[in-house]
């Protein structure tokens, strides 16, 4: 049977052998793999458990498979040595890219500064982590045109060299929340010191009962990190602004849940304001005047 392969393709006996066991290696070891990740799907129901279970699956199988090729082609440690001395030099020239997104998937896998789910942003890019592979990772990006981090519903995979150059934001390790701000404009005439005391009661009821949570994280991360935890209740911040006076209310929100949140206190700050005719939201206007009406209605009142 070699020897027919070998005259069918016009090389020699050794060769022919060698392809044949390499061909044999991939389709067990694809028929290994696929039996493994069936039997996974049906006994793993959690599923973040079967991810992770059918990519460690992957991995190991690819490993073996890398080791049974080796020793079809190579014969002995010398030999392999050899050959991956002399291919080294032009791989690191003509891979370049390709190493760098292998040495950032070894970085991810063993520092890890994100895992799958995680929200993470890098190069101007923010979303969800939904995939972990050799050279690239994948997420569900969020915001772009969609206001207030929503899901575009586009999917983008990043090299994973980009790990090793470019700042990474993880909202979701070591502090789970984020900082939201939503900004309310009075009047100059309104009753500013009201509409303040209303904002303060809003924000205390949306966001207050994440305290004792945030508390017992900032502990646990303090142990790694060097965090300064400030006033986590919500606050609400006086500015002076051109068209009125700017209260603040300043929260801690879990970044998937900030839409939600801004929505509901949004819509008890209008259901509040309502009842208060002291109360105005202020908007950007203009005035005009006429300098000569002016100087007309000021020479009437000498005259009279």
């Amino acid at each position: 049977m070699i020897q027919n392969i070998a005259d069918l393709l016009n090389i020699s006996p050794m060769l022919a052998e060698n392809l044949l066991y390499t061909a044999a290696a991939l389709l067990v070891s694809f028929l290994l793999k696929e039996l493994t990740c069936r039997i996974v799907n049906r006994n793993v129901e959690d599923d973040k458990r079967r991810y992770h279970a059918r990519k460690t699956i992957t991995y190991i199988y690819v490993g073996i498979l890398i080791v049974a090729i080796g020793g079809i082609w190579f014969q002995g440690m010398h030999s392999l040595g050899t050959f991956l001395g002399l291919a080294s030099a032009g791989l690191a020239v003509a891979l370049h890219d390709t190493i760098a997104n292998m040495a950032g998937f070894f970085f991810i896998e063993a520092r890890k500064p994100f895992r799958v789910g995680d929200r993470v942003e890098i190069n101007g890019v923010q979303g969800d982590v939904i995939d972990i592979r050799l050279f690239q990772f994948s997420i569900v990006e969020v915001g772009n045109w969609v206001d207030a981090d929503q899901s575009t519903g586009r999917i983008i995979h990043i090299p994973n060299s980009l790990t090793l150059k470019m700042p990474l934001s993880n909202s979701h390790i070591g502090f789970e929340y984020i900082w939201n701000e939503i900004p309310v404009l009075v009047t100059f005439e309104s009753d500013w010191k009201k509409a303040k005391q209303l904002l303060a009661g809003i924000g205390k009821e949306n966001a207050e009962h994440l305290s004792s949570r945030m508390q017992d994280q900032i502990r646990r991360a303090a142990r790694k990190y060097l965090i300064v935890a400030g006033k986590l209740t919500p606050t609400v911040y006086t500015t002076v602004k051109d068209s009125g006076v700017m209260l603040t209310i300043r929260y801690l929100v879990d970044p998937r849940q900030r839409r939600g949140t801004e929505q509901k206190m949004w819509e008890d700050i209008l259901e509040a304001f309502a009842t208060e005719p002291n109360i105005d939201l202020a908007y950007n206007t203009t005035r005009f005047y006429s300098l000569g009406e002016q100087q007309k209605s000021s020479e009437k009142e000498n005259h009279e």
